[in-house]
């Protein structure tokens, strides 16, 4: 296929570090959107668990009896804790669906750089929602939404700054996903302390206030980052070819493997905080840490380990050992499930009544986050330059239905905690992060996905 001249990058592109500037202002505005995010992630379930869904707050909240009838049409009763994690796991799942249509509409009809100034707005009045009781089905309504226009486009536009085949992405989708983790490093801290100190409302604010510095980083570094091309044209480009069908139909088929992983993931951002509170010694030199600060720990190790998994994938490259894309995903996914089988064994070890030593929770972060590197930046680069370019930002929200898919479940499944041991339910989700890894190791095998990749020249 012939290369598309409006979407072409300059071959004078100005370049930062070695690559385009351009995904500077993307990155930075990655970062503060994570901030804003991670600092609801931080706080959301201890909130609901703690004090919005206890008596004297819940009535206030507008909506919330045909809210919780819903739920509990499809889930049964459920208890606080229960309701908290379902909760929680329904405001991930839909922050991860909505980019499919922000992508679709980003693509054919606002611009992708309308949706994401959009969406930066949605979500700024998201947070500021958050401040009220009775406000608060409308903030997650607002910040659902917003993240919707924000992501799919925002991610979209840092593979438009590479030509096809251009091998930076997979380095630079690193550094991207390096801002997404030191976002995720940077709000629990501030939030948790705000929460554990001032209050949950302030945490909550601060995650606003983020979102406002990474809207402002967007808009004063728009001149880098390339223009969308004319609506009218995208919506009078030819018709997908059966070659362009046949990947759209290979990168659904992915989404069972990715829900899998995801479904642990989502874990860790939900119910891992109520394990954390019930089952580890957080206290250092007599001191009690925010339980929000376990999310940091995640998060810098994540940007710590960034350069080990760059190094080893260039080490593999130069010795002619580079794993494909599906066989790092296997391996990213094997060391994932072989660190959640430590949640699972430490009230094994320590037993059940006793506390667990804080280097423990330490060391389960460290394998996590090695495996994360080997999933997450892999497949969202797979995805990024697979699409067809004319239903790329789509086919990005496509992705995220696997977080939105295993994020649902994840909440389901938190609703076990309080009824099966630690060691059961950590135990759970390893099986199941391991039945993704041999999906993609089959895959890997097989040499299936090789032939998609990618369908078309030009960049997205």
């Amino acid at each position: 296929m012939a290369i598309d001249s409006s979407l072409a990058i300059p071959t004078a592109e100005r370049r930062t570090f070695g690559h385009p500037t351009g995904l500077i202002p993307l990155a930075g505005t990655e970062l503060w959107e994570r901030i804003s995010f991670h600092g609801m992630l931080a706080l959301l379930t201890l909130y609901l668990a703690e004090q919005l869904l206890r008596p004297g707050h819940v009535e206030k909240v507008v909506g919330f009896p045909v809210f919780r009838a819903m739920i509990e049409g499809v889930t049964g009763p459920l208890s606080v804790q229960a309701l908290a994690a379902q909760i929680f796991g329904l405001y991930i799942g839909f922050i991860y669906f909505t980019p499919i249509f922000g992508g679709f509409i980003g693509d054919r009809l606002i611009g992708r750089k309308n949706a994401v100034i959009l969406g930066a707005a949605l979500m700024t009045c998201g947070h500021l929602a958050m401040a009220f009781d009775q406000s608060f089905l409308v903030a997650l309504l607002l910040l659902i939404l917003g993240a919707g226009f924000l992501r799919g486009n925002l991610i979209a536009q840092v593979g438009r700054l590479y030509a096809s085949g251009d091998s930076r992405l997979a380095s630079g989708l690193q550094i991207y996903v390096a801002m997404v983790n030191t976002g995720g490093f940077i709000a629990p801290i501030i939030t948790g302390l705000l929460g554990q100190t001032w209050g949950w409302h302030f945490g909550f604010g601060f995650a606003g206030f983020g979102m406002l510095v990474g809207l402002a980083t967007y808009l004063l570094g728009s001149k880098y980052i390339p223009d969308d091309p004319p609506r009218r044209g995208a919506l009078e480009s030819p018709p997908l070819t059966r070659a362009e069908w046949r990947t759209i139909a290979f990168l659904i088929g992915l989404l069972p493997a990715l829900t899998l992983y995801w479904i642990v993931n989502s874990q860790q951002w939900n119910v891992y905080n109520i394990w954390t509170r019930d089952h580890v010694n957080m206290v250092v030199f007599g001191w009690q840490m925010p339980i929000a600060w376990i999310q940091s720990l995640g998060s810098i190790i994540c940007v710590g380990l960034v350069p080990l998994v760059l190094t080893i994938w260039d080490w593999q490259l130069r010795m002619g050992r580079a794993f494909s894309d599906m066989g790092k995903m296997a391996f990213g996914c094997a060391i994932m499930a072989a660190f959640t089988l430590l949640d699972g064994a430490a009230s094994w070890i320590f037993g059940a009544q006793a506390k667990i030593p804080l280097i423990w929770v330490i060391m389960d972060n460290f394998g996590q986050s090695f495996g994360y590197l080997w999933v997450v930046p892999v497949a969202i680069a797979y995805y990024t330059h697979t699409a067809p370019k004319k239903v790329n930002a789509m086919m990005v929200g496509v992705y995220y239905l696997s977080i939105f898919a295993g994020s649902l479940i994840s909440g389901r499944l938190g609703g076990m905690y309080e009824s099966v041991s630690p060691t059961a339910f950590w135990g759970l989700h390893a099986g199941i992060v391991a039945v993704a890894g041999a999906i993609f190791a089959g895959l890997a095998m097989s040499g299936v996905a090789r032939q998609f990749v990618p369908v078309h020249s030009g960049q997205v």
